[in-house]
Protein backbone atom coordinates (compact mmCIF):
# COMPACT_ATOMS: atom_id res chain seq x y z
CA UNK A 1 0.00 0.00 0.00
CA UNK A 2 1.30 3.45 -1.19
CA UNK A 3 1.65 6.02 1.49
CA UNK A 4 1.09 9.87 1.27
CA UNK A 5 4.46 11.48 1.11
CA UNK A 6 2.88 13.79 3.83
CA UNK A 7 2.52 10.89 6.31
CA UNK A 8 5.83 9.68 6.28
CA UNK A 9 7.40 13.25 6.27
CA UNK A 10 10.99 13.11 7.79
CA UNK A 11 12.33 16.12 9.01
CA UNK A 12 15.93 17.43 8.16
CA UNK A 13 17.38 19.71 10.56
CA UNK A 14 20.66 21.19 9.13
CA UNK A 15 21.80 23.49 11.69
CA UNK A 16 24.46 21.59 13.08
CA UNK A 17 24.33 23.65 16.79
CA UNK A 18 20.70 24.94 16.71
CA UNK A 19 22.60 28.60 16.69
CA UNK A 20 20.61 29.11 20.12
CA UNK A 21 19.19 32.46 20.32
CA UNK A 22 19.88 34.28 23.92
CA UNK A 23 23.34 33.55 25.65
CA UNK A 24 26.33 32.44 23.68
CA UNK A 25 23.94 32.23 20.60
CA UNK A 26 24.02 35.32 18.72
CA UNK A 27 22.69 37.06 16.13
CA UNK A 28 19.12 36.48 14.93
CA UNK A 29 17.12 34.16 17.02
CA UNK A 30 17.11 30.72 14.97
CA UNK A 31 14.14 28.70 14.22
CA UNK A 32 13.13 24.95 14.27
CA UNK A 33 12.47 24.46 10.52
CA UNK A 34 9.22 22.20 9.58
CA UNK A 35 9.17 20.84 6.35
CA UNK A 36 5.25 20.18 5.61
CA UNK A 37 2.60 21.32 7.67
CA UNK A 38 0.73 19.77 10.36
CA UNK A 39 -2.84 18.23 9.08
CA UNK A 40 -5.74 20.81 10.88
CA UNK A 41 -8.78 18.99 9.96
CA UNK A 42 -12.17 21.38 9.91
CA UNK A 43 -15.07 18.28 10.81
CA UNK A 44 -17.91 19.71 10.17
CA UNK A 45 -16.66 22.36 7.86
CA UNK A 46 -17.84 25.19 5.61
CA UNK A 47 -21.74 24.52 5.48
CA UNK A 48 -22.54 23.41 1.60
CA UNK A 49 -25.05 26.41 1.38
CA UNK A 50 -22.33 28.91 2.20
CA UNK A 51 -19.34 27.19 -0.49
CA UNK A 52 -17.38 29.77 -1.96
CA UNK A 53 -13.68 30.82 -2.14
CA UNK A 54 -14.07 33.62 0.60
CA UNK A 55 -15.71 31.27 2.68
CA UNK A 56 -12.51 28.47 2.38
CA UNK A 57 -10.46 31.34 2.90
CA UNK A 58 -11.66 32.53 5.80
CA UNK A 59 -11.34 29.20 7.07
CA UNK A 60 -7.45 28.85 5.94
CA UNK A 61 -6.95 32.12 7.98
CA UNK A 62 -8.49 30.43 11.01
CA UNK A 63 -5.05 27.71 10.40
CA UNK A 64 -7.22 24.86 8.98
CA UNK A 65 -5.80 23.14 6.13
CA UNK A 66 -8.13 20.24 5.73
CA UNK A 67 -11.80 20.12 5.62
CA UNK A 68 -15.00 17.83 6.06
CA UNK A 69 -18.31 18.56 5.90
CA UNK A 70 -21.76 16.00 5.47
CA UNK A 71 -23.87 18.53 4.18
CA UNK A 72 -23.31 17.76 0.57
CA UNK A 73 -26.27 16.95 -1.31
CA UNK A 74 -24.69 15.64 -4.26
CA UNK A 75 -21.50 15.30 -6.50
CA UNK A 76 -22.03 18.54 -8.05
CA UNK A 77 -22.18 20.27 -5.18
CA UNK A 78 -18.48 18.53 -3.78
CA UNK A 79 -17.36 19.71 -7.03
CA UNK A 80 -18.46 23.06 -6.56
CA UNK A 81 -16.95 22.74 -3.11
CA UNK A 82 -13.41 21.12 -4.25
CA UNK A 83 -12.96 24.49 -6.78
CA UNK A 84 -13.49 26.74 -3.99
CA UNK A 85 -11.36 25.27 -1.50
CA UNK A 86 -8.64 25.10 -4.52
CA UNK A 87 -8.74 29.12 -4.60
CA UNK A 88 -7.79 28.97 -1.11
CA UNK A 89 -5.60 26.34 -0.81
CA UNK A 90 -7.63 23.66 1.43
CA UNK A 91 -7.41 20.00 0.66
CA UNK A 92 -11.17 18.10 1.16
CA UNK A 93 -12.23 14.87 2.22
CA UNK A 94 -14.69 14.19 0.14
CA UNK A 95 -18.53 13.14 1.21
CA UNK A 96 -22.04 13.46 -0.58
CA UNK A 97 -25.35 11.71 -0.14
CA UNK A 98 -25.03 8.31 -1.87
CA UNK A 99 -21.12 8.57 -2.83
CA UNK A 100 -20.82 5.37 -1.18
CA UNK A 101 -23.30 4.09 -3.40
CA UNK A 102 -20.81 3.73 -6.44
CA UNK A 103 -17.03 4.54 -5.65
CA UNK A 104 -15.22 3.63 -8.39
CA UNK A 105 -18.06 6.61 -10.01
CA UNK A 106 -17.02 9.14 -7.22
CA UNK A 107 -13.36 8.03 -7.81
CA UNK A 108 -13.06 8.83 -11.49
CA UNK A 109 -14.92 11.98 -11.36
CA UNK A 110 -13.04 14.01 -8.62
CA UNK A 111 -9.58 11.47 -8.30
CA UNK A 112 -7.62 14.20 -10.26
CA UNK A 113 -8.97 17.77 -8.32
CA UNK A 114 -5.99 19.45 -7.47
CA UNK A 115 -7.87 20.17 -3.79
CA UNK A 116 -8.79 16.03 -3.02
CA UNK A 117 -6.99 14.93 -0.16
CA UNK A 118 -9.23 12.15 1.02
CA UNK A 119 -12.64 10.06 0.88
CA UNK A 120 -14.69 9.77 4.09
CA UNK A 121 -15.97 6.39 4.24
CA UNK A 122 -17.10 6.15 7.91
CA UNK A 123 -17.92 7.42 11.31
CA UNK A 124 -17.63 5.35 14.44
CA UNK A 125 -18.77 1.66 12.97
CA UNK A 126 -19.36 -0.72 14.74
CA UNK A 127 -17.04 -4.09 14.31
CA UNK A 128 -19.44 -5.59 12.53
CA UNK A 129 -19.24 -3.01 9.59
CA UNK A 130 -15.56 -3.57 9.71
CA UNK A 131 -15.87 -5.99 6.46
CA UNK A 132 -17.92 -3.80 4.46
CA UNK A 133 -16.08 -0.84 4.81
CA UNK A 134 -12.81 -2.97 3.95
CA UNK A 135 -14.69 -3.30 0.45
CA UNK A 136 -15.40 0.05 0.33
CA UNK A 137 -11.89 1.08 0.43
CA UNK A 138 -10.74 -1.34 -1.57
CA UNK A 139 -13.27 -0.14 -4.35
CA UNK A 140 -11.78 3.68 -3.93
CA UNK A 141 -8.04 2.43 -3.59
CA UNK A 142 -8.53 0.66 -7.10
CA UNK A 143 -10.49 3.00 -9.06
CA UNK A 144 -8.09 6.79 -7.42
CA UNK A 145 -4.50 4.73 -6.99
CA UNK A 146 -2.75 8.44 -6.07
CA UNK A 147 -0.41 8.10 -3.05
CA UNK A 148 -1.27 11.20 -1.91
CA UNK A 149 -4.82 10.24 -0.99
CA UNK A 150 -6.30 7.96 1.76
CA UNK A 151 -9.63 6.79 2.85
CA UNK A 152 -11.10 8.26 6.00
CA UNK A 153 -12.64 6.05 8.75
CA UNK A 154 -13.01 7.72 12.74
CA UNK A 155 -13.49 5.09 15.34
CA UNK A 156 -15.37 5.29 18.60
CA UNK A 157 -13.33 6.62 22.32
CA UNK A 158 -13.25 3.85 24.59
CA UNK A 159 -16.47 5.16 26.68
CA UNK A 160 -18.35 3.67 23.66
CA UNK A 161 -20.32 0.67 25.08
CA UNK A 162 -18.85 -3.31 24.91
CA UNK A 163 -20.45 -6.69 24.04
CA UNK A 164 -21.99 -7.42 21.03
CA UNK A 165 -25.26 -5.37 21.27
CA UNK A 166 -22.83 -2.33 22.19
CA UNK A 167 -21.55 0.12 20.03
CA UNK A 168 -18.25 -1.30 19.89
CA UNK A 169 -19.38 -4.86 19.02
CA UNK A 170 -16.79 -6.70 20.95
CA UNK A 171 -15.90 -7.38 24.16
CA UNK A 172 -13.27 -4.56 25.18
CA UNK A 173 -12.30 -1.42 23.06
CA UNK A 174 -8.29 -2.25 22.64
CA UNK A 175 -9.95 -5.60 20.63
CA UNK A 176 -12.18 -3.29 18.51
CA UNK A 177 -9.04 -0.95 17.77
CA UNK A 178 -6.89 -4.13 16.80
CA UNK A 179 -9.42 -5.85 15.05
CA UNK A 180 -10.28 -3.09 12.40
CA UNK A 181 -6.59 -2.70 11.79
CA UNK A 182 -6.29 -6.11 10.82
CA UNK A 183 -9.60 -5.91 9.15
CA UNK A 184 -9.90 -2.58 7.07
CA UNK A 185 -6.75 -1.13 5.24
CA UNK A 186 -6.65 2.37 6.50
CA UNK A 187 -3.35 4.63 5.84
CA UNK A 188 -4.02 7.06 8.76
CA UNK A 189 -5.55 5.82 12.18
CA UNK A 190 -8.32 8.70 13.81
CA UNK A 191 -10.46 8.64 16.87
CA UNK A 192 -12.35 10.98 18.17
CA UNK A 193 -12.66 11.71 22.28
CA UNK A 194 -14.28 14.69 24.24
CA UNK A 195 -12.54 14.71 27.55
CA UNK A 196 -13.55 17.66 29.29
CA UNK A 197 -17.13 17.66 30.78
CA UNK A 198 -18.31 20.63 32.91
CA UNK A 199 -15.41 21.73 35.04
CA UNK A 200 -13.82 18.06 35.08
CA UNK A 201 -11.77 15.40 32.88
CA UNK A 202 -13.00 12.24 31.46
CA UNK A 203 -10.97 9.58 33.94
CA UNK A 204 -10.56 7.60 30.36
CA UNK A 205 -8.79 10.19 28.45
CA UNK A 206 -5.48 9.26 28.53
CA UNK A 207 -5.74 5.97 28.54
CA UNK A 208 -7.78 5.95 24.82
CA UNK A 209 -4.74 8.14 23.88
CA UNK A 210 -2.24 5.34 25.07
CA UNK A 211 -4.48 2.37 23.38
CA UNK A 212 -4.45 4.86 20.20
CA UNK A 213 -0.70 5.50 20.09
CA UNK A 214 0.23 1.99 20.73
CA UNK A 215 -2.19 0.24 18.28
CA UNK A 216 -1.01 2.96 15.12
CA UNK A 217 2.85 2.25 16.24
CA UNK A 218 2.30 -1.54 15.75
CA UNK A 219 0.48 -1.53 12.67
CA UNK A 220 3.61 1.89 11.85
CA UNK A 221 0.36 3.43 10.86
CA UNK A 222 0.30 7.74 12.00
CA UNK A 223 -3.08 8.57 13.76
CA UNK A 224 -5.03 11.70 14.32
CA UNK A 225 -6.99 12.95 17.33
CA UNK A 226 -9.55 15.73 18.20
CA UNK A 227 -9.44 18.49 20.04
CA UNK A 228 -13.86 20.32 20.76
CA UNK A 229 -14.44 23.65 19.41
CA UNK A 230 -18.35 23.50 20.15
CA UNK A 231 -20.09 23.41 23.50
CA UNK A 232 -23.32 21.21 23.59
CA UNK A 233 -24.77 18.90 26.15
CA UNK A 234 -22.32 18.80 29.21
CA UNK A 235 -19.44 20.08 26.87
CA UNK A 236 -18.64 23.18 28.41
CA UNK A 237 -18.00 26.27 25.75
CA UNK A 238 -14.28 26.13 24.96
CA UNK A 239 -11.53 27.92 26.11
CA UNK A 240 -7.77 28.63 25.14
CA UNK A 241 -6.93 26.20 27.73
CA UNK A 242 -9.43 23.61 27.07
CA UNK A 243 -8.08 23.62 23.50
CA UNK A 244 -4.43 23.09 23.90
CA UNK A 245 -4.84 20.52 26.63
CA UNK A 246 -6.17 18.58 23.90
CA UNK A 247 -4.04 19.62 21.48
CA UNK A 248 -0.98 19.48 23.30
CA UNK A 249 -1.79 16.00 25.24
CA UNK A 250 -2.58 14.79 21.51
CA UNK A 251 0.81 15.49 20.07
CA UNK A 252 2.57 14.57 23.34
CA UNK A 253 1.18 11.37 22.33
CA UNK A 254 2.43 11.25 19.18
CA UNK A 255 -0.78 12.41 16.89
CA UNK A 256 0.03 13.57 13.22
CA UNK A 257 -2.93 15.12 12.48
CA UNK A 258 -5.22 17.70 15.04
CA UNK A 259 -9.22 17.29 13.89
CA UNK A 260 -11.58 19.67 15.64
CA UNK A 261 -15.05 19.14 16.52
CA UNK A 262 -17.03 21.44 14.75
CA UNK A 263 -15.90 24.45 12.54
CA UNK A 264 -19.33 25.47 11.57
CA UNK A 265 -22.45 25.28 14.31
CA UNK A 266 -24.87 21.99 12.86
CA UNK A 267 -28.47 22.61 13.30
CA UNK A 268 -28.66 21.47 16.23
CA UNK A 269 -30.89 22.64 19.14
CA UNK A 270 -29.01 23.65 22.52
CA UNK A 271 -25.54 23.83 20.46
CA UNK A 272 -22.85 26.08 20.13
CA UNK A 273 -20.94 28.65 19.74
CA UNK A 274 -18.74 26.86 17.55
CA UNK A 275 -16.31 29.17 15.47
CA UNK A 276 -18.71 29.58 12.91
CA UNK A 277 -22.37 30.09 14.00
CA UNK A 278 -25.05 28.81 11.81
CA UNK A 279 -25.87 31.48 10.02
CA UNK A 280 -22.53 31.77 8.83
CA UNK A 281 -21.07 34.73 11.71
CA UNK A 282 -17.80 34.28 13.19
CA UNK A 283 -17.93 33.58 17.22
CA UNK A 284 -15.22 34.45 19.96
CA UNK A 285 -14.46 30.71 19.56
CA UNK A 286 -13.13 31.46 15.88
CA UNK A 287 -10.19 33.37 17.38
CA UNK A 288 -9.52 31.04 19.55
CA UNK A 289 -8.96 28.38 17.21
CA UNK A 290 -7.08 30.41 14.97
CA UNK A 291 -5.14 31.04 18.11
CA UNK A 292 -4.69 27.56 18.55
CA UNK A 293 -3.58 26.35 15.00
CA UNK A 294 -0.58 29.19 14.75
CA UNK A 295 0.74 27.30 17.96
CA UNK A 296 0.64 24.21 16.21
CA UNK A 297 2.34 25.56 12.94
CA UNK A 298 4.61 27.03 14.98
CA UNK A 299 6.04 23.72 17.02
CA UNK A 300 4.97 21.61 13.74
CA UNK A 301 9.37 21.54 13.64
CA UNK A 302 8.78 19.65 17.03
CA UNK A 303 5.34 17.42 16.52
CA UNK A 304 5.76 16.62 12.54
CA UNK A 305 7.86 13.46 11.80
CA UNK A 306 8.88 13.42 15.01
CA UNK A 307 8.68 9.45 16.71
CA UNK A 308 7.49 8.61 21.00
CA UNK A 309 10.20 7.50 22.74
CA UNK A 310 8.09 7.43 25.62
CA UNK A 311 5.34 9.28 27.75
CA UNK A 312 4.37 9.51 31.48
CA UNK A 313 2.68 11.36 34.32
CA UNK A 314 4.04 13.26 37.03
CA UNK A 315 1.64 13.52 39.85
CA UNK A 316 -1.26 11.08 40.58
CA UNK A 317 -0.88 8.99 36.68
CA UNK A 318 -4.52 8.97 35.49
CA UNK A 319 -6.10 5.55 34.44
CA UNK A 320 -4.12 3.35 32.42
CA UNK A 321 -0.93 5.52 32.23
CA UNK A 322 2.69 5.00 33.91
CA UNK A 323 4.41 7.74 35.77
CA UNK A 324 7.21 9.89 34.53
CA UNK A 325 10.95 7.91 34.68
CA UNK A 326 13.79 10.18 33.90
CA UNK A 327 16.79 9.98 31.65
CA UNK A 328 19.86 10.90 30.82
CA UNK A 329 20.23 13.75 29.85
CA UNK A 330 17.10 14.98 32.13
CA UNK A 331 17.60 14.41 35.91
CA UNK A 332 14.44 15.61 37.12
CA UNK A 333 10.86 17.04 36.09
CA UNK A 334 8.82 18.10 39.23
CA UNK A 335 5.45 19.72 38.28
CA UNK A 336 2.90 20.93 41.19
CA UNK A 337 -0.53 20.82 41.36
CA UNK A 338 -2.49 17.91 39.07
CA UNK A 339 0.87 16.85 37.23
CA UNK A 340 1.96 16.67 33.54
CA UNK A 341 2.16 14.65 30.51
CA UNK A 342 6.12 14.40 30.41
CA UNK A 343 6.99 13.05 26.50
CA UNK A 344 9.86 12.56 25.30
CA UNK A 345 10.02 12.63 21.27
CA UNK A 346 13.05 11.83 18.61
CA UNK A 347 13.39 12.98 15.07
CA UNK A 348 17.17 12.21 13.72
CA UNK A 349 19.31 13.68 16.47
CA UNK A 350 17.15 16.32 17.76
CA UNK A 351 15.43 15.04 20.86
CA UNK A 352 12.23 16.82 22.45
CA UNK A 353 10.98 17.25 26.25
CA UNK A 354 7.56 17.91 25.99
CA UNK A 355 5.31 19.03 29.44
CA UNK A 356 1.68 19.57 29.46
CA UNK A 357 0.22 21.16 32.22
CA UNK A 358 -3.22 18.36 33.24
CA UNK A 359 -4.73 20.90 34.58
CA UNK A 360 -7.51 23.69 32.05
CA UNK A 361 -7.76 25.47 35.33
CA UNK A 362 -4.81 26.72 37.42
CA UNK A 363 -1.02 26.79 35.97
CA UNK A 364 1.34 24.66 37.35
CA UNK A 365 4.79 25.00 38.77
CA UNK A 366 7.13 23.30 37.20
CA UNK A 367 11.32 22.73 37.23
CA UNK A 368 13.26 20.60 34.91
CA UNK A 369 17.29 19.55 35.55
CA UNK A 370 19.94 17.98 33.13
CA UNK A 371 22.65 16.67 32.99
CA UNK A 372 25.88 19.38 32.32
CA UNK A 373 27.15 17.99 29.09
CA UNK A 374 23.71 18.37 27.45
CA UNK A 375 22.86 22.08 25.61
CA UNK A 376 19.52 22.58 26.17
CA UNK A 377 17.23 24.89 24.37
CA UNK A 378 13.63 26.14 24.98
CA UNK A 379 11.46 26.37 22.12
CA UNK A 380 9.15 29.31 21.67
CA UNK A 381 5.56 29.09 20.36
CA UNK A 382 6.95 29.94 16.58
CA UNK A 383 9.12 27.72 17.38
CA UNK A 384 12.31 29.79 18.30
CA UNK A 385 14.96 28.49 20.16
CA UNK A 386 16.81 29.87 23.20
CA UNK A 387 19.45 28.32 25.16
CA UNK A 388 19.08 27.77 28.62
CA UNK A 389 22.29 28.05 30.36
CA UNK A 390 22.89 26.07 33.47
CA UNK A 391 21.33 22.97 34.06
CA UNK A 392 18.37 24.02 35.74
CA UNK A 393 14.84 25.95 34.19
CA UNK A 394 12.35 26.60 36.03
CA UNK A 395 8.61 27.86 34.85
CA UNK A 396 5.04 28.77 35.89
CA UNK A 397 2.92 26.62 33.14
CA UNK A 398 -0.35 28.23 31.82
CA UNK A 399 -3.49 25.84 32.12
CA UNK A 400 -3.75 23.17 29.71
CA UNK A 401 -0.46 24.62 28.28
CA UNK A 402 2.84 23.17 27.17
CA UNK A 403 6.45 23.97 28.01
CA UNK A 404 8.98 22.57 25.20
CA UNK A 405 12.75 22.15 25.55
CA UNK A 406 15.44 20.40 23.12
CA UNK A 407 18.54 19.43 22.20
CA UNK A 408 20.84 17.41 20.21
CA UNK A 409 21.97 13.46 20.78
CA UNK A 410 25.18 12.64 18.74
Amino acid sequence: MDIPTWLVLTLIVTVSSFGFAGEGGGGAPEKLPAMGQMPILAWGGVDAAFTSADRFRELAEAGFNQHFTWTYASADDLAKALDAAAQAGIKVHACYRDMLNDPASAARRFKDHPALSAWHIRDEPSSKDFPQLAKVIEQFEAADRSPDHFCYVNLFPNYASTGPTGQLGTATYEEHVVRFLKEVPVKVVSFDYYPITGNSLRPRWYENLETIAKAAREARKPFWAFALSVSHFSYPVPTLAHLRLQVYSDLAYGAQGIQYFTYWLPKEPKWGPAPIAADGKRTPVYDLVKKMNEEIRGLSGVFLGSGVVSVGHTGKPPQGTAPFVASAPITVVKTEGEGAVVSRLARGEHRFLVIVNRDFSKPMGLEVSWQESAAMAEVGKDGTLTRLSGQMRQKTVEPGDAEILTWVER
